[in-house]
């Protein structure tokens, strides 16, 4: 008996520290990546890095940190200007696209009048409350996107001052991102000679566990759907670019952000844009955004089995409870983290990371069970 009560405390205890594990990745891990951003993006230049500092002292036989600093300058330097380029197109076109909204605007109500005129037989024939929830949710609507455009037109001073007093904050934090990511590259076994010395073989083991799962998920799944959203994202400009579309540069990265989205897909807009269109009487372009949706479509489905196989690794259903929760949890950044999340945790999983947690509940429900027999 004394045996029994000591192996339930001991799966309480287990089961209590699994939950405050839990709790601390959720509430403190999110704070503690935001805290130490700066160290996580320059490890991350460093591993861009790294390859080629490597390459440079096999070939030509240079010590390590006399190299690292020419090659982090120019990786930094290809990086910022390919941010820089890709980033003022796409600034411009925002600001662009912003400033004509009202214009825009007054364009769709009048295509929508039109089109209501052209459907306004079918919704006579409805009954009263039907149109009366129909005139409530179109009015609604126009209120809803009004206020968007309204609030989008109005200069945001207080956001701008807001700016202006973190610049000494992103001032330090570029400071401690170049400095990290050459102290990464330069002391690579840092690292490792720290975690040998100081910390414990069972806490080692599991954060090896941990990164291991995270390159899989990272280096395999983000590297891979980035390559493959490059090519929906040239398919989507191109065909944009020639159908006459504006901000086709704009419009092409909004829809390849979204294909970006697991179960969504490019078909989210293209579709019912092309059924918009059709209701406007602009069947050319309709047909147009049909091909160009049809293309991307066979693109992925040729290239996608050789780059990051036919699935991620989840069936329909679990994926969109998976992307509902992360979106409620985290807006669209839970969107697009929680699937790598998930592809992690299984991994741990079948690395049996969670086995004593699993095998503490199984201890419990079995004493549970045992002692809410009658007999």
């Amino acid at each position: 008996m004394e045996n029994n009560r000591l192996i339930y405390v001991k799966a309480i205890l287990n089961i209590l520290t699994a939950l405050v594990t839990l709790i601390l990745c959720i509430f403190l891990l999110p704070r503690v990546i935001i805290f130490f951003m700066p160290f996580i993006i320059g490890w991350l230049i460093s591993l861009i890095a790294s390859p080629l500092v490597r390459l440079l002292e096999e070939k030509l036989k240079i010590k390590r940190k006399a190299v690292s600093a020419f090659v982090i300058i120019a990786v930094l330097a290809i990086v910022i200007l390919l941010v820089y380029i890709v980033g003022a197109k796409l600034v411009h076109e925002a600001v662009d696209f912003a400033g004509k909204l009202p214009d825009l605007w007054q364009n769709l109500e009048s295509e929508l009048d039109g089109v209501g005129e052209n459907m306004s037989g079918l919704y006579t024939k409805l009954p009263l409350s039907v149109q009366e929830r129909l005139m409530n949710i179109g009015n609604q609507l126009e209120d809803y996107f009004s206020n968007i455009i309204e609030s989008i037109g109005t200069p945001t001073f207080t956001a701008v001052g807001n700016f202006a007093k973190q610049l000494p904050d992103i001032f330090m934090a570029v400071i401690m991102t170049l400095l990290s990511s050459y102290f990464f590259v330069a002391d690579k076994a840092y690292i490792s000679r720290f975690s040998q010395k100081y910390m414990p073989e069972s806490l080692s083991y599991r954060i090896n566990l941990i990164r291991k799962s995270f390159r899989n998920a990272i280096g395999g799944y983000f590297k891979a759907q980035f390559k493959i959203e490059m090519w929906i994202y040239i398919i989507l400009f191109a065909g944009l670019m020639i159908l006459g579309i504006d901000y086709a540069f704009l419009i092409a990265f909004g829809i390849a952000v979204i294909d970006l989205l697991p179960v969504f897909g490019s078909g989210t807009v293209m579709l019912p844009w092309a059924v918009i269109e059709i209701i406007g009487g602009r069947y050319k372009r309709a047909v147009g955004l049909l091909i160009i949706w049809c293309i991307g479509q066979i693109v992925r489905q040729v290239i996608q089995p050789k780059i990051v196989g036919d699935s991620i690794g989840f069936e329909p259903i679990p994926s969109i409870i998976l992307l509902y929760i992360g979106y409620r949890a985290a807006g669209v950044i839970g969107l697009i983290l929680v699937l790598p999340i998930a592809i992690i945790i299984v991994n741990l999983y079948e690395e049996g990371v969670f086995a004593t947690t699993k095998k503490s509940v199984e201890i419990l429900i079995e004493g549970f069970n045992n002692f809410r027999r009658l007999d």
